[in-house]
């Protein structure tokens, strides 16, 4: 306990200190709001081999499969809500201590939480809505889930007749373009980079907190288990998302000897 509340009072001080803070999250944070891990035991990967952009686009039985797995999982997505680790960075971007929230989750708990679209940068795209692939129309996944369940086709755009998927990235498919771009201008340019909840394998990602330590940024994971990034950060916090965060918010100067 007494490790913890020391790493906590130095994340406080560079919260403090740093003029330009940004956050970057993964599925970490989300678990602890019920959504599990997709490569964690139990995860869906563990059950069904991911479906790349490609065979989504090339075959229909495919499109098919994918919007099955989609809705099966609606509920668990659809019914999670924002937990107290949301809650504290939300507070942080509030309070104008944090700029930034670079994502690679795609449930949209940070935008429940009531952090600004505007200050969200989703790597991975959105899950809680679909787009065409050819016209980008965007597409409400209620509509789209009452047809499935009618003819089991799956759903073209009502615009111009082009397929239409989750507004996720799938393996194969490019990176968002504009997204990578912020997330990189943002990563270079602040004096704090903050991991949470992510294992940091996935690239290209994974390659944005060694960006921001290579710029000369303060690099801090906070993660349940050990990551492959640990050697090179300031600060590495192994222990619960929410009340680590939380903790911040809650900080007392006049309680600890600072």
């Amino acid at each position: 306990m007494q490790a913890i509340e020391s790493q906590i009072i130095s994340l406080y001080q560079m919260l403090q200190t740093s003029k330009r803070t940004v956050f970057f999250t993964g599925a970490g944070i989300s678990t602890e709001s019920g959504i599990p891990d997709f490569r964690s035991p139990g995860g869906i990967w563990t059950k069904h081999k991911p479906i790349s952009f490609q065979k989504f686009v090339q075959s229909k039985k495919a499109r098919r499969d994918s919007w099955k797995r989609k809705f099966a999982v609606e509920p668990m997505m659809k019914n999670a809500s924002p937990n107290t680790g949301h809650m504290a960075i939300s507070k942080l971007v509030e309070s104008g201590k944090a700029n930034l929230v670079i994502t690679q989750n795609i449930d949209g708990l940070h935008q429940l939480s009531g952090i600004p679209e505007t200050q969200i940068v989703e790597l991975h795209g959105n899950a809680t809505y679909a787009s065409c692939l050819t016209c980008l129309k965007k597409h409400q996944l209620d509509t789209i889930r009452n047809r499935f369940v009618l003819d089991g086709e799956p759903p073209t755009c009502q615009h111009c007749g082009g397929m239409v998927k989750t507004a996720t990235i799938s393996f194969g498919q490019p990176m968002p373009e504009k997204e990578m771009d912020r997330a990189g201008i943002e990563t270079r340019a602040c004096e704090l980079f903050i991991v949470v909840g992510s294992s940091l394998v996935v690239y290209p990602a994974a390659g944005f907190p060694i960006a921001a330590k290579d710029q000369g940024a303060k690099l801090v994971i906070v993660n349940r288990d050990a990551t492959e990034l640990d050697h090179i950060a300031d600060l590495v916090i192994n222990a619960e998302i929410g009340p680590t965060l939380s903790a911040l918010i809650d900080f007392r100067p006049n309680e600890y000897p600072v």
